[in-house]
């Protein structure tokens, strides 16, 4: 995607510029025909020689990169394609459980360009994860597995476990000869076709796979090159995201877009030294801008472990940063801008962005020359549904940050989930949405889908509406976010399946376990969960901590109580259980946010801890 005159160098001829995606209003439209293969193969015809991806290898030393041009690229999807049109025919659900690295990536396309659909996975090694990789296969049932030399082995004894799946035939990419090309047989791909399912990160509720179309996707990633301003070529992605999370998807989905390239890495490479990631992206803002994308947890992480030894030669001058995945910390933000401002990073380098899988990804995020803001609201007025400003050092204050303006050919509506209508600026209701990035419904899951996907609008604003421009009668999606709407913006306040309900008053976990981080240095910061449980007729309270760093033999009594009067005295409520945890202990989702659900399950079945 480019846009020559503007940003520098015009694009080699052929590639798909911005003005091709937008019709006489602005609006997003895709040229007939985009899919996510057709704009590979433009940037096979037009970039070949080019670098598509770069995979920095640390399992084998110390970020060995293995890169591959549009032109080989293309020859292997070509190949993988082949072999999987020998066991799936079209439709069919061809799953990708393969380490990270352009091997996957590879498969996920090829999968695609098969005509069957890729259902973006991981191998079984991920730790914690079993449970949610069966859920997704016996859902998807797939007729083919991709995998990797290295992982096959893993992977047939974990599908030896699930006789119910049949035999879904195993295919190893790294075993395909670049030759099995030659038996491919080409696939007229539609853009209302589904061309992969993405699954959700089970935080609130089990994994479900959501229908991406090719129209989805296409849509999603223009309406991020406009909102983030990725419209010069000379932007690189760099991406320690999974491959089979949404945000990891849309890293690698940028580069087939315009041509460019992303830089991966493996999670675990990132979390086991995160200066990795800040290496990667000070090579790329040498090079040109540089954007990635993370959550709260890796921002406030890097912070901590990942800054530069004295000397190191690290430039973040051209680093555009989304935080996104919850509602966003302001602390996150401002504790990693004050590690790296020393490197040049700029103010207006973070990006809160609000997005979900049910949408492809984005939803919303701040202007490309905006930097990151916060508004402080009334807690108590904020827990019935208000939105009412107080100072920053009011003692019943909570910041909330802005996650900006909606992309364009998008519509957010706040609404009252029981009316259905919508509700004016300053209110809090469920965050509603129209849209062609929006996916087409759950796989195999006809009444989530409607209620989720079919969502009738009963009445709208008179003035002011947000959903002026919307197609009347088309269904919205209900995102299960509550939000609200100020001076044009976004915030985003929780979920609806998170809220904490304890004598008819309504709570946000993160407010509260803001409180309890805050409460004692033995909190691990960042590594609270807050839930409540049934008492009879009645919830109470559960906060669950991991330890900080050095705490293991402190006795945790001074630091419950002090969690317990700290949340009584700010929220109104009694903590009934306080319980610590060693660093690792509260269970993650697979794109490693705290699962609250999960570990309310542990905490009610009594195995929390216990792993």
């Amino acid at each position: 995607m480019d846009c020559g005159s503007e940003h520098g160098a015009a694009a080699p001829q052929g590639l798909l510029l911005i003005e091709d995606c937008l019709d006489a209003e602005g609006g997003v439209e895709l040229p007939p025909g985009t899919t996510l293969i057709s704009l590979i193969e433009r940037n096979i015809a037009n970039v070949g020689d080019a670098v598509a991806y770069r995979f920095l290898d640390y399992a084998r030393s110390e970020g060995n990169a293995v890169e591959v041009t549009w032109a080989q690229f293309g020859v292997r999807l070509r190949a993988i394609a082949a072999r999987v049109q020998r066991f799936a025919g079209e439709g069919d659900r061809v799953a990708i459980l393969a380490p990270q690295g352009i091997d996957y990536v590879a498969g996920f396309y090829a999968a695609i360009k098969a005509g069957t659909i890729a259902v973006p996975l991981f191998a079984p090694e991920l730790p914690g994860h079993a449970e949610r990789l069966q859920t997704a296969l016996r859902d998807s049932r797939p007729a083919a597995v991709l995998t990797t030399a290295n992982a096959k082995g893993a992977v047939e004894s974990f599908l030896a476990g699930l006789p119910d799946l049949g035999k879904p035939q195993l295919i190893v990419i790294d075993r395909i000869p670049d030759s099995a090309g030659e038996l491919y047989v080409p696939v007229e791909l539609g853009i209302d076709r589904v061309s992969h399912l993405q699954y959700t990160s089970g935080a609130t509720r089990p994994p479900v796979g959501v229908e991406i179309t090719h129209r989805a996707v296409g849509t999603n990633l223009v309406q991020m090159i406009l909102s983030i301003d990725l419209l010069d070529r000379n932007t690189h992605g760099v991406s320690w995201l999974p491959l089979y999370h949404d945000m990891g998807l849309s890293m690698i989905g940028f580069p087939a877009v315009y041509g460019g390239h992303s830089t991966l890495m493996s999670p675990t490479a990132f979390v086991r030294r995160p200066l990795r990631w800040i290496q990667a992206l000070s090579t790329g803002s040498k090079q040109g801008r540089v954007v990635t994308a993370a959550p709260n947890f890796a921002y406030e992480w890097t912070a901590q472990r990942g800054l530069p030894a004295p000397g190191d030669d690290v430039d973040l001058r051209n680093v555009v940063l989304i935080i996104g995945s919850e509602p966003v910390s302001i602390d996150a933000i401002r504790t990693f801008n004050k590690a790296f401002a020393p490197y040049g990073l700029p103010r207006t380098a973070f990006k809160p962005s609000y997005g979900i899988a049910e949408a492809t990804l984005m939803i919303a995020t701040i202007d490309s020359s905006a930097e990151a803001s916060v508004v402080y609201l009334d807690r108590g007025q904020l827990s019935a549904g208000h939105a009412v400003r107080v100072a920053a050092d009011a003692p019943n204050a909570v910041a909330q940050v802005s996650c900006g303006r909606v992309a364009r050919s998008l519509w957010a509506v706040i609404v009252d989930p029981e009316s259905g209508s919508e509700l004016p600026d300053g209110e809090v209701g469920e965050i509603w949405l129209q849209g062609n990035n929006v996916g087409r419904g759950y796989w195999g899951l006809p009444d989530e889908t409607r209620l989720a996907f079919g969502a009738t609008l009963r009445s709208r604003l008179a003035d002011g509406s947000h959903a002026e421009g919307s197609t009347a009668g088309r269904p919205w999606l209900r995102t299960g976010d509550l939000g609200v709407y100020l001076d044009g913006e976004i915030y985003v306040t929780g979920r609806i399946a998170d809220l904490i309900t304890i004598a008819g008053r309504d709570h946000y976990p993160q407010d509260i376990e803001a409180t309890v981080a805050e409460a004692s240095p033995m909190v691990r910061r960042g590594y609270v969960t807050a839930f409540c449980v049934p008492d009879g007729r009645e919830q109470r309270l559960v906060v669950i901590a991991e330890r900080a760093a050095g705490t293991s033999r402190e006795d945790p009594q001074p630091a419950i109580e002090a969690i317990g009067k700290a949340v009584s005295h700010r929220h109104g409520v009694p903590v009934s259980d306080v319980r610590f945890l060693p660093a690792g202990g509260i269970p993650r989702t697979t794109s490693g946010k705290l699962a609250r659900r999960a570990c309310r399950a542990q905490y009610l079945g009594g195995t929390l801890g216990a792993h």
